[in-house]
């Protein structure tokens, strides 16, 4: 059913018939296994019909603004796991990846890989969208480049220590990771915050504000994590500017995390282990 799930999620920005196909197959599987139960059932029925609805509907309205907004509040539910009926996979738990790691639990989270179906209801232009590229290509190269800037940065800052792993649920990670995490938050913060963002205030603000909200998300890791995740939402979201493609972001925020995850504390340093 994972990987079926995952799969869907891969063909999404190129076959969306084929996507949605997968997508029905591994609902109806999730329903038989109780990984999706009645008041979740529910909930996507209705996110469901108001996405086709708004499918059909392109001409902007307060109806269909209306719709907008309940599309996008059950997709920050989704992300925060607020809705009740879904049955989300433990894959580890407590596990230290290095000595000096603190201990971590990671999931295959049903329910915030449904982020991005949700959004292209009332968002066509969530997958692909105009680029705005910069003027050197050599702009990319240093965006990739701040991306093990930034670790290292929060290693003198205190919060990272380097530390190389390769622990065997790497697959595992890998692929919650890519799907179940960097697409779907991709989606939300980039694929539609960023965009609509952009249409009312410009590219920049759009680009400053949907990367300190990304950043607060995060505020349960304590206030450092919340100022490099708004780094790295930056870089994400340049990323999306540049390219005008959710999977380009996508990757990037997935290999930004795998680079931490390999070659540093992950998630964070252990100062009771030093």
């Amino acid at each position: 059913m994972w990987y079926l799930l995952a799969l869907s999620l891969l063909f999404l920005p190129f076959q969306l018939r084929a996507a949605l196909a997968l997508l029905l197959v591994t609902l109806g599987l999730a329903v038989l296994n109780h990984t999706l139960t009645l008041p979740a059932i529910v909930v996507l029925l209705l996110a469901g019909g108001v996405a086709l609805w708004c499918r059909t509907h392109p001409q902007r309205t307060p109806l269909t603004l209306a719709a907008e907004a309940l599309l996008v509040i059950c997709a920050g539910a989704l992300l925060l796991h607020k809705i009740p009926g879904f049955t989300n996979q433990m894959v580890v738990s407590g596990v230290q990846v290095g000595p000096l790691s603190t201990p971590f639990t990671f999931w295959f989270n049903f329910d915030k890989a449904l982020i991005p179906f949700v959004l292209l209801g009332c968002l066509p232009t969530l997958l692909k969208c105009p680029a705005q590229p910069p003027k050197n290509p050599l702009w990319w190269l240093v965006l990739l480049l701040m991306m093990p800037l930034l670790l290292l940065i929060a290693t003198f800052a205190g919060g990272l220590r380097v530390e190389l792993h390769l622990p065997e649920w790497l697959g595992s990670f890998m692929l919650a990771n890519l799907f179940f995490v960097s697409l779907a938050e991709e989606a939300l913060f980039r694929g539609w915050l960023q965009q609509r963002l952009g249409q009312w205030l410009g590219s920049i603000p759009a680009l400053l504000i949907a990367s300190l909200l990304f950043g607060l998300v995060h505020i349960s890791g304590g206030w450092l994590l919340v100022i490099f995740a708004t780094l790295s939402g930056v870089i994400y979201g340049l990323a999306w500017l540049w390219s005008g493609r959710l999977w380009v972001a996508a990757l990037v925020h997935f290999a930004f995390n795998m680079l931490h995850l390999l070659c540093f504390t992950y998630p964070m340093w252990n100062r009771l282990a030093a």
